[in-house]
Parts: structure tokens; C-alpha cells; sequence
């Protein structure tokens, strides 16, 4: 959440974010209405208890008559005291939950507008000329099924819509997309975790991944009020929840392999063929918890490393600094990496980094002890290898003409191959 101190001093910068978002300014001025009333409340049960404990002292003193008025004041007070409490606390609650609804705040570095209002940062390597080279690319589909890599038909069999087995050397492309991750991960100071896929509600709205419309995106257990995680960004973010870091540690990077559940809502009829858009996929993430005078520079550390990363499997690709109205709740600034994808002839989103600067850190309190007293930190977020996409653009960017596919060096090693061969 904002900092309630800055929703008071400067309502109208607040508005500013929420416009930037595309989202109603209205929201300004229930909060402020709701802090008004809860900091009244909460004025008039601290009287009341004042008085009370007052009359206590006073009571001790009192004889007769006085004694009696006083105990009569001190019962009729303890109805007052109780119904104030309550009201502070409704006041509270209702304050608490406008805040839950309230978006991060946009960097001002962030582009203006909608999903298309993204700037392009740099591109990096140029597509192949497939025309050049006489053949016409297949899609990840089809050159999976010819390599034995991918079966979409028995994973629908099995699970529905937007499953898929992975197959053959399609398991073992991602066990080495994983091996290679992780290694560079652990060469960047990344500290390796296998973190629970199944979440407590708190770490879900914590993150943000209860508001606004992203609730209908996850998957719930109501038996067990549990969540299944979109993203091991979760359950790294609430690993420290409630926690206070000293300095000296931080920043602490972690680095996550985890399965991750989507139901993609909203998304129906696009990227319904193959395995680019589907309910289940394996993920590496990267996390920082970090001093916030920090978090812009992690953020550039970031975005570095998967531009590392991808660079390495010799694909094309291109940087955006994604616009303000398609930033997601906790995000105060994120970057998109989109490779190229020689079947749609366009670069499609493959890695995202965020900058969640404090938004999440107050929300699961996670504070740093730090030279000028005890304060939130910030958070922040990457993708380094999310399998299914990055499986797609190694098979689509590096397939040959007889329907092979060469192996990247850096896989090389993991596969013990050179190039994956079709078997159909």
C-alpha cells in the first residue's frame, strides 16, 4: 500500500497515479474521507479511555456518596468506552480496505497510457530472414510434434483447454533451460529456493494479486483457503513478511524455480494454439528485498540479468518500458522483455521485471532496520526464465529447414546435444 502520510499531504499527486492507471480518482477522496473518520474515531475512544482510567484512580480515593456517583459514571463510561472502540475499529477496517484497493504509485520515468503506449528501450539482435534461407518457419506446434517434444493432445485429454505434456527432448530442453538458469543465477549472487506453490490469502493480497480484477486470474481451494501462485513472486515476497531485516543484509536477492498457475481469464480465443498462453508453466523468478534508495538500481540489475539470460540462447528480442495503465497493481515502473516469433512475425513478451519500490513491504510489514529508524523496504521482481515461452522462441528462432533445431552453446552442455533431430 501508499504511504497513508502521503495520501494526506498530497492528495492530488495520489490522483495523478490513478489517472496515469486509467483508474477513478474517486477513490482519492473516499480514503481521505475514511482517514478523517478513523483518526476521529480513534480521538474519541482515546478520551474515553482516558477518562476511564481517570475515574479509576479516583474511585480509589472516593467515599460515600462521592464513591457511588462515581461508580455509576465508571459503568455507564465502560458502555461508552466499549461503543467508541468499536466504532474506531469499524472506522479502521473500512480505511483498511479502501487502502487494499489503492494501486502503487508510477515513477515518473514511466510512459503515459495504454497497453500500446509502451517505449522501446533498445532491440537487441536482428530475426532471421527466413525467405532468405528458402523455407517458410513452422510454429513451435508443429516443430514439436516432428521433434516428439511437445503433445498438446493428450494433455488436453487429461486436463483440458491449455494443457500439454512435454515430451522427450522437450523435458530435457527444459531441465537444461532450468540447469542454465539457475547456474547463472547463482554466478549473479542469487541465493536458490524452491518456495510452495499453495499460499495463504494473505500472501496473495499482499502481493496484490487480489485486487482489482486480478482475483478472477488465480486459482483457489476454498477446502483449504489456499491459493495456487501465478508467480513464486509471492510466496518470495512473503518469505520475510512481518520481519524487520537489518541493513547490513540487504539487499537479498533470491532466485525461485516453481510450477505456476493461471487461469487466464479474459484471454479467451487468444494464443489458444500451442503452448504460449496456458493454465500451468514452470518458471525461474528472481526477487530483491532491498533499502528502497536502492530499488532503482536493482531494478537495472534486473532487466540486465534477463537481458543476459536471453542473449545467451542467441535470440532476437527487444526492451519496453511498459505504460502506466498496463503496470498491474504493485508495480511502480516495469520493463517487458518481447523476443521475436518468426511464425506471428512479431516480438512477444517472453520476461517482465518490476519495480514494487514500498507497496508490497507495507502490506506484509516488512521493514529494514536501518541508520534512521525502523521503515519499510522495497521489492522488486524479474522473470529470468519462464520454460514454455522461452522453449517456444529456442524452437521457433533456431529451427532448420529439415524441421531441426539447433541447440544454443550454453545448452549444449546440458542436452549433450548439438541439435534436436525430428523423430516423425
Amino acid at each position: 500500500m501508499i504511504d497513508p502520510k502521503l495520501l494526506r499531504a498530497n492528495p492530488d499527486t495520489v490522483r495523478g497515479w490513478l489517472s496515469a492507471r486509467g483508474a477513478d480518482t474517486a477513490l482519492v477522496d473516499e480514503l481521505l474521507d475514511a482517514d478523517a473518520q478513523r483518526r476521529e474515531k480513534l480521538s474519541e475512544f482515546e478520551a474515553k479511555r482516558s477518562e476511564q482510567k481517570g475515574l479509576g484512580k479516583q474511585v480509589a480515593q472516593a467515599s460515600g456518596e462521592e464513591k457511588s456517583e462515581l461508580l455509576a459514571r465508571t459503568k455507564s463510561l465502560a458502555a461508552e468506552v466499549k461503543a467508541a472502540n468499536e466504532a474506531a475499529n469499524a472506522a479502521g477496517e473500512r480505511f483498511d480496505e479502501l487502502m487494499k484497493r489503492m494501486p502503487n504509485q508510477v515513477l515518473d520515468q514511466v510512459p503515459r497510457g495504454g497497453e500500446e503506449d509502451f517505449v522501446t528501450l533498445e532491440t537487441i539482435g536482428e530475426p532471421r530472414d527466413f525467405a532468405a534461407e528458402g523455407f517458410e518457419p513452422r510454429d513451435h506446434v508443429e516443430l514439436g510434434e516432428m521433434l516428439g517434444a511437445i503433445d498438446l493432445e493428450r494433455g488436453a485429454k487429461v486436463s483440458g483447454s491449455r494443457f500439454y505434456f512435454l515430451t522427450g527432448v522437450g523435458a530435457r530442453l527444459e531441465f537444461a533451460l532450468l540447469n542454465h538458469a539457475m547456474a547463472k543465477a547463482t554466478e549473479w549472487g542469487f541465493t536458490q529456493m524452491i518456495p510452495p506453490a499453495l499460499v495463504r490469502p494473505q500472501a496473495m493480497e499482499g502481493t496484490g494479486y487480489l485486487g482489482q480484477g486480478d482475483a478472477d486470474d488465480v486459482y483457489h481451494l476454498p477446502a483449504d483457503d489456499l491459493y495456487l501462485v501465478g508467480t513464486s513472486e509471492v510466496a518470495l515476497a512473503a518469505y520475510h513478511g512481518g520481519e524487520i531485516l537489518e541493513a547490513e543484509t540487504l539487499p537479498r536477492h533470491y532466485a525461485a524455480f516453481s510450477p505456476c498457475y493461471r487461469r487466464e481469464a479474459g484471454s479467451h480465443g487468444k494464443d489458444t494454439r500451442g503452448i504460449f498462453r496456458v493454465h500451468w508453466f514452470d518458471k525461474v523468478e528472481m526477487f530483491v528485498h532491498c533499502d528502497p534508495a536502492d530499488a532503482e538500481a536493482e531494478h537495472e540489475r534486473l532487466l540486465g540479468f534477463e537481458k543476459d539470460f536471453i542473449s545467451s540462447l542467441e535470440l532476437p528480442f527487444r526492451v519496453i518500458d511498459v505504460a502506466s495503465g498496463d503496470l498491474g497493481m504493485s508495480a511502480a515502473r516495469k520493463f517487458d522483455c518481447e523476443a521475436w516469433l518468426p511464425s506471428q512475425q512479431r516480438y512477444r513478451e517472453i520476461t517482465s521485471t518490476s519495480n514494487c519500490t514500498e507497496f508490497q513491504a507495507r502490506r506484509m510489514q516488512i521493514r529494514g532496520r536501518f541508520d534512521d529508524g525502523v521503515r519499510p523496504i522495497a521489492t522488486l521482481n524479474g522473470t529470468l526464465c519462464a520454460m514454455t515461452r522461452m522453449i517456444i522462441m529456442v524452437l521457433e528462432n533456431h529451427q532448420q529447414a529439415d524441421g531441426s533445431v539447433h541447440v544454443p552453446a550454453v545448452l549444449q552442455p546440458y542436452l549433450g546435444l548439438e541439435r534436436l533431430e525430428p523423430v516423425v
